[in-house]
């Protein structure tokens, strides 16, 4: 045998066993065509060819066989790039078609029952009737039929639970071991409080969870917003950088969850139950010792920057510290951690962390917390350009490592190209278990935006949403933004983009970024017109404006450090949005305390959509309101923001026409601005009973078949809705309760307020400042959190409850007296202040429980609040008919 055929035959096997490998690869039961020893010749003809013969034997099957193998490969290929990472899951018909007949029955139910009460008034009840009260009772009918349309209206969509496919399969697929991860970059920013207000070590941890998260180190950039400029912020950081340093190793090593260290250590289960590492215990424990160690290291930064001195703060190089007055100090700006470590599936590698102050001068209005994300998004652009941003308050930490292959399963799939964001529910924690002032919120996050998700998508909640930043920018879902002239987008259509818009040059990364820099040099003289409508949009700075090309800082990778930290501290200063688009069509949208609905409506009448993600295990949590002030006080700043809404161009009830808003989604977002103004009937549902029964008059028709068929039907289709609710939803009983009872207790005193609140400041056109509302993490949280704190707020509660209490207790009293024929005229009035009473629970065990006292000037405010009223009300009694002359039917001839 020549050595030609033993060539041949290590050939032949060699194929065989790539044949065998591929076909186990792939699964396929197809075969693939490789040429085999019999199909050409025997060995020993093959010893007779001639050399070139057998050379171009070889040749022609080596040719066939990677053929073969490389059509396989591009269609496995294809078929893994068209793979769908998320799904819609929408509910079952047999839950949701129900849900749908009780809205229609109710609804026509409340139709009918309105008809019957302008139909039938109280007659004896004449000055009522003319001076506004049985107007306003009518007003409260109306309120009930537009409430119940604008909720069902919203929710009779498909009401899809969207839920991302499977995260492994998306990190398979962009994240390969040995080559650079395909996931897109992200840039997350955080907002602080004011640090004397709330715990460093609260901050400390969301950046920890930040930093320890399951995703590509070198995708991550971090950029906390400090509005104070104080150092202790920039302090605390960098401490907690040396700690991250630890901890982020430790994370990734064990597979921590949750990976905020304040949350992981104070849970109370067993973490050695099914844990197989052999060092973990003994590393846990060193771990909370060095987390120890942290916290009284954070708390004496904190006890150290309590008291500023009175010359100020001064840096480690003896110069003043920029941030000495809050209200008139510089832009600043430091990376105090980059992306300086070993990339890839490196344990030790961290995200890069960058902290920012904006520029603040007297006579700048800085447009609150609005303001700094826009700046956040100018100075992200120039440093790390990420593809999505994530927006968290200081206190939101995140609880699942893997909550960005969550969203990057929406955000990367090519069958969803016009996913604005992704909007996650917030979880509180810190909550009794009967959660009296319904922190949960269940009815809105696993019930209303439910239903929104089947529409176009829920609106954005201020926190825990990644946004796109195209759209973020004033983008349509064509990627043109419609405010520019259309010849600035002939540069980006000469370069291909993926499925969501990722655009690609088709020269190298090292030419790209010079082929940029000569395009905007050369843009004035070149576009004069496109390049002014771009200054104008985004405002003057070149950098800026080349990062819209790309989706990654490869724009910037010629320019220095300097350069770019220079560019950065110019987008940042307080002038810098004067003249250009920047709250108006770009980033963050200003003109209410509530920018968040704002933002959303403006993206999704340019035809964004955006998605509602559920997972199992709760993404984000955050620190609930401390008591009920606090609680009412959260409520009111929402509030007051969706009256200013209301009152201003962007109202949706005129906003947006002839855009891609869909008429479902609209009445959603007149929903969300229109609920404070329902605070006004129902504070007359609350009130008319009580007074109905003190002053012995009857406001209800009298008792006939016809009206008790009506209000049967009300209770039971309001029974019904409620029940078939709760089933399709999985929110508990308990649950809807308490979410029913904080809507009366809120919309009786926060929504009220708001709406003069909200008025005056579109009037007088006043700025608000941003109140936060913030905790502290102490062993008294259990106590404080049934503390009733001082604040105007709680009057009207108060006023409302005592009222009913007296009205019941005098409705016993003449009983008693009188005997029971008395309590059949007043047995309606009876149940109404008797559902008020149940509905203010949380008050009644104010007057009740000494642990749950009310401030006595809280009391006194509302029974001289009461004692008013009731003068008023004898005075001008409206059940009595004012005398206008002689009756002439009473007094016959003598008249």
């Amino acid at each position: 045998m020549g050595f030609n055929s033993i060539i041949l035959e290590e050939r032949l096997s060699q194929w065989k066993l790539a044949r065998e490998r591929l076909l186990r690869k792939t699964g396929s039961q197809e075969e693939i065509q490789i040429p085999d020893a019999s199909d050409i010749c025997s060995v020993e003809e093959i010893e007779l060819q001639q050399p070139e013969v057998l050379q171009m034997n070889l040749i022609s099957m080596v040719k066939s066989t990677l053929l073969h193998m490389s059509i396989t490969s591009c269609v496995q290929r294809d078929n893994e790039s068209r793979r769908f990472l998320s799904r819609k899951v929408s509910i079952p018909p047999s839950k949701i078609y129900p849900y749908r007949v009780s809205m229609i029955f109710r609804l026509v139910i409340l139709v009918f029952f309105l008809r019957y009460r302008v139909t039938h008034p109280v007659h004896n009840a004449y000055g009522l009737c003319k001076q506004n009260i049985t107007m306003r009772m009518k007003a409260a009918g109306i309120h009930s039929v537009l409430c119940f349309l604008c909720r069902s209206y919203s929710e009779w969509s498909d009401n899809p639970n969207n839920g991302c496919l499977d995260t492994h399969a998306h990190v398979s697929k962009y994240n390969q071991p040995g080559k650079p991860s395909g996931l897109a970059s992200v840039d997350v920013f955080v907002s602080t409080a004011e640090p004397l207000t709330e715990s460093p070590i609260v901050i400390s941890n969301t950046i920890l969870s930040i930093l320890s998260i399951d995703y590509p180190a070198e995708k991550i950039s971090c950029y906390v917003c400090d509005e104070w400029a104080d150092r202790l912020t920039l302090e605390t950081l960098s401490v907690t950088c040396d700690f991250a340093r630890k901890w982020v190793p430790f994370c990734k090593k064990f597979q921590i969850e949750p990976p905020s260290p304040e949350s992981y250590f104070s849970q109370k289960v067993d973490h050695l139950k099914y844990n197989t590492y052999p060092t973990f215990s003994k590393q846990r424990r060193l771990m909370k010792r060095q987390y120890e160690d942290f916290k009284v290291q954070i708390n004496g930064l904190r006890t150290k920057f309590q008291d500023a001195p009175s010359e100020g703060w001064t840096m480690k190089d003896g110069s003043p510290w920029p941030g000495n007055d809050a209200t008139n100090h510089l832009g600043m700006i430091q990376i105090i951690m980059d992306h300086s470590r070993p990339h890839g599936n490196d344990s030790t590698a961290l995200p890069q962390l960058v902290y920012v102050s904006r520029e603040k001068r007297p006579g700048y209005y800085h447009n609150n917390k609005a303001g700094a994300m826009n700046a956040l998004v100018r100075v992200s652009a120039l440093l790390s350009n990420g593809t999505y941003i994530l927006n968290l308050d200081s206190d939101h930490y995140i609880n699942n490592s893997r909550t960005f292959l969550e969203a990057m399963c929406f955000l990367m799939d090519p069958s969803n190209q016009k996913i604005c964001f992704v909007q996650f529910p917030q979880r509180f924690e810190g909550v009794d278990a009967n959660d009296w002032y319904g922190n949960h919120n269940t009815i809105f996050y696993d019930i209303n935006l439910k239903g929104f998700d089947g529409i176009q998508g829920p609106f954005y909640l201020g926190t825990g949403c990644f946004f796109y930043r195209k759209a973020l920018c004033g983008y349509d879902p064509s990627f043109e933004p419609k405010i520019l002239n259309t010849r600035w987008l002939d540069l980006r259509k000469k370069s291909p983009r993926d499925n969501h818009g990722h655009y690609f040059s088709d020269a190298s990364d090292e030419s790209r970024s010079s082929l940029l820099v000569q395009d905007i040099s050369n843009l004035e003289r070149e576009f004069p017109s496109s390049f002014q409508s771009m200054e104008i949009c985004f405002g003057q700075s070149p950098l800026l404006i080349a990062s819209n090309f790309v989706d990654d800082d490869i724009f910037s990778s010629d320019a220095t450090v300097e350069e770019i930290l220079r560019a950065a501290i110019h987008v940042i200063s307080c002038d810098y949005e004067e003249k250009t688009a920047w709250g108006r069509e770009v980033g963050w949208i200003y003109g209410s305390q509530t920018g968040d609905i704002l933002t959303s409506l403006k993206m999704h009448a340019r035809g964004w959509r955006s998605v509602y993600c559920m997972p199992v295990c709760a993404v984000f949590r955050r620190s609930a309101p401390m008591n009920l002030s606090d609680r009412l006080n959260q409520v009111l700043f929402w509030a007051t923001g969706s009256i200013e809404i209301l009152f201003s161009r962007h109202c949706p009830i005129w906003y947006g026409y002839g855009g891609g808003l869909k008429p479902l989604e609209r009445v959603a977002y007149i929903n969300a601005v229109i609920y404070p103004m329902f605070s006004f009937p129902l504070l007359i549902y609350c009130a008319l009973p009580a007074i109905c029964l003190l002053s012995w008059k009857f406001i209800i028709t009298p008792i006939t078949v016809e009206a008790c068929v009506w209000v049967m039907l009300i209770v039971l289709s309001i029974f019904a809705n409620g029940f078939l609710e709760l089933r399709w939803s999985g929110v508990s009983v308990q649950e809807w309760w308490r979410n029913k009872q904080f809507w009366v207790i809120a919309s009786v005193s926060s929504h009220f307020f708001a709406i003069f609140q909200g008025l005056f400041k579109v009037m007088l056109r006043s700025n608000t400042k941003l109140s936060t509302l913030t905790r502290t993490c102490d062993e008294d949280s259990a106590i404080e959190f049934y503390k009733f704190e001082w604040t105007s707020l709680l009057i009207l509660p108060t006023t409302l409850i005592l009222i009913n209490l007296w009205a019941v207790v005098a409705m016993i009293f003449s009983v008693v007296v009188n005997g029971y024929g008395s309590f059949s005229p007043l047995f309606a009035q009876l149940v109404f202040s008797s559902s008020v009473i149940v509905h203010l629970q949380p008050f009644l065990k104010g007057f009740l429980v000494r642990k749950h006292n009310i401030p006595a000037v809280i009391i006194l405010w509302s029974l001289l609040l009461a004692a008013m009223f009731s003068l008023l009300w004898v005075r001008f009694d409206p059940f009595i008919t004012r005398f206008k002359g002689p009756d002439v039917e009473a007094c016959g001839h003598e008249c």
